[in-house]
C-alpha cells in the first residue's frame, strides 16, 4: 500500500507568463531559456526533463509560503502548456532517478523535523522513512546540489 503521493505544482498558476513577451517577462524577473543537455531542465508542472530544443521560463518561486523560519523560494523550470503531473500513489517520476536529491520534512506548524540527502533510486525507501515519524507532516524535495525545489510529498 503507497503510503505517499508527490505534489506537481499546478500549471495554472503560470498561465499568464505564457503569453508575455521577453521584455515583460524579464522584468518580472523570469527568462525564456533554450533546453540544450536532457537531464538538466526538470520542470515542476510535469515532473520531467524537458526535451532539448524545447523552451522552459525559469523563475522564482515561493515554494514553502508559511509563516515560519522556514518559508522558502528558489529558482525553478516550467515547461510551457503542459499539464500538471498526477503521479499515483508510491509513484516517483524518472525524473527524479537520476538527481541527488534533498528532503526536508515539516511539521503541521511549518518547522523542519528532519531532513536526508539520498541518490533518486532511494528516494521512495527515504520518503517511506521520513514520514514514519508522527511529527512529519509532509516533505519537500529538492535537487541537493543546486538546492532547487522539485515538489512536495504528502501522506496518501
Amino acid at each position: 500500500m503507497a503510503s505517499f503521493q508527490l505534489m506537481a505544482l499546478a500549471s495554472e498558476q503560470f498561465e499568464a507568463l505564457l503569453d508575455q513577451s521577453d521584455a515583460e517577462l524579464e522584468a518580472l524577473g523570469v527568462l525564456r531559456v533554450v533546453v540544450d543537455e536532457k537531464p538538466g531542465f526538470p520542470c515542476r508542472v510535469s515532473l520531467a526533463d524537458a526535451e532539448v530544443g524545447e523552451t522552459v521560463l525559469s523563475l522564482t518561486y515561493t515554494h514553502h509560503d508559511v509563516s515560519s523560519p522556514y518559508r522558502a523560494s528558489g529558482p525553478i523550470f516550467i515547461r510551457t502548456k503542459v499539464p500538471t503531473a498526477m503521479p499515483a500513489p508510491g509513484e516517483i517520476p524518472i525524473m527524479f532517478r537520476h538527481r541527488l536529491l534533498s528532503l526536508r520534512a515539516y511539521d503541521t506548524a511549518a518547522m523542519l523535523v528532519d531532513a536526508e540527502v539520498v541518490e533518486g533510486t532511494q528516494l521512495e525507501d527515504a520518503i517511506r522513512s521520513l514520514f514514519a515519524s508522527a511529527n512529519a507532516s509532509y516533505l519537500d524535495i529538492h535537487n541537493a546540489k543546486p538546492g532547487c525545489y522539485d515538489c512536495r510529498v504528502v501522506r496518501s
